[in-house]
């Protein structure tokens, strides 16, 4: 139970000291700090407990209003970022099998995140480099809404790509431009 409270505290860290505090994310603000992020630790390492979890959370995120936005965080498991890769499938398909296309989606994060086409070392990659594995749950409703109020939507992944590699210069050296990995 302690090294749970440490993994969810690492991680509200993370979202509050580097995505809030350098505004990566400019609709991660609110929901933080009205407290209506939901932090899940799922602790397996078994993928069908994995799995399991993410249904029950994707329930509750649907039956559950007060809930904007939920973080899975998954530290036991999930490690190899290409292992991680695989499960996003089996998650969007989770998706797709409980309907929830066009309700709810996954945004990933993952410690060694990295970009389709970018360098390893690419300091654009740290936007989705999180302290461990985890699934982001987003309600669609509230994502078109952040979208439809923010000025320059489309400027986000340019702007984070800028910043960052100002911040890690020493990285940013010889690095690609950056582009989602599947798109």
């Amino acid at each position: 139970m302690m090294s749970e409270a440490l993994e969810i505290q690492a991680t509200k860290a993370w979202l509050e000291q580097f995505v809030i505090k350098l505004n990566l994310c400019p609709f991660a603000a609110k929901p933080f700090r009205e407290n209506r992020i939901h932090y899940a630790l799922e602790a397996s390492a078994e993928p069908t407990q994995i799995a399991e979890r993410l249904i029950d959370e994707l329930e509750r995120l649907q039956t559950s209003p007060e809930i904007k936005t939920t973080l899975l965080i998954i530290p036991k498991a999930l490690s190899d970022f290409e292992v991680y890769w695989d499960f996003i499938e089996v998650a969007e398909s989770i998706i797709e099998q409980l309907g929830l296309i066009g309700v709810l989606q996954i945004a990933s994060f993952h410690p060694e995140y990295r970009f389709d086409g970018a360098e390893p070392d690419d300091p654009a990659n740290k936007t989705n480099q999180s302290p461990y594995p985890m699934l982001h749950l987003l309600r669609e409703e509230s994502l078109s809404e952040a979208i439809a109020a923010h000025p320059d939507v489309t400027g986000i992944p340019s702007r984070n790509e800028q910043l960052l590699r100002s911040l890690f210069p020493q990285q940013a050296a010889g690095s690609q431009s950056a582009t989602k990995r599947g798109d």
